[in-house]
């Protein structure tokens, strides 16, 4: 029976035998058994089988993650460290078609199609934290970046990809202690510091005399 699953499982198959997507839906759906109508009924390109499947991860990570007792207790730092540690641990059993669908992706600073969707779901699951984190005072809120907390995160989650892809080390040892590092500097910058407490100082002065008056600069 034709399925998502089973035109996907196909596409990752011919693309690691064969080095690159078939010339023709033609060609793909008769190596399969399935008819053109079949594989439209469900994609309409082969780039949208990769959007999807890069879909699927992030998906599927964040089901696996929510489901866990102690996630309601996570900060908002543990659950992008539970994500990011979920995510490529999940990404071990596709690895060869995530170095084959990285490594075609042309050289950018625009998001590749194919990765569309999988960020979609990604912001998401950022705001929704991050959120939570401002709420609960973990995070700083600071106008016009606090929305841009959700792009630095995207930003990680990508470095870390290539890291992942060229680690040779066992178990992937060295991309563990990556995201461990990369997370943590991260959410340093999204917390509160000494800047933050600075500019609202400055802004108390403002709006309570200002500055000269208050240290008698302004006496005659």
């Amino acid at each position: 029976m034709v399925s998502i699953e089973s035109i996907q499982k196909a596409y990752i198959d011919y693309v690691l035998t064969e080095g690159g997507q078939p010339k023709s839906v033609y060609i793909f759906a008769k190596k399969n058994k399935i008819s053109e109508e079949e594989f439209y009924n469900f994609f309409g390109s082969f780039d949208a089988i990769e959007q999807n499947i890069w879909k699927g991860f992030a998906v599927k990570t964040i089901s696996e993650i929510k489901s866990q007792e102690v996630w309601s207790q996570y900060s908002a730092r543990e659950k992008a460290l539970s994500f990011f540690y979920s995510f490529f641990e999940l990404l071990k059993g596709s690895r060869s078609f995530v170095v084959y669908s990285v490594k075609k992706q042309p050289k950018s600073f625009s998001t590749p199609k194919v990765f569309q969707g999988i960020k979609d779901i990604f912001e998401i699951f950022c705001n929704d934290l991050i959120t939570e984190g401002i709420e609960s005072n973990e995070l700083s809120e600071r106008k016009f970046f606090t929305n841009r907390y959700k792009d630095a995160l995207w930003v990680q989650l990508i470095f870390v990809m290539n890291f992942w892809i060229n680690d040779n080390t066992a178990g992937f040892e060295k991309t563990d202690e990556a995201i461990e590092k990369g997370i943590n500097v991260t959410f340093d910058l999204f917390q509160r510091s000494p800047i933050d407490n600075l500019f609202e100082y400055g802004k108390f002065l403002a709006k309570n005399g200002g500055l000269k008056e208050q240290m008698g600069f302004g006496s005659n």
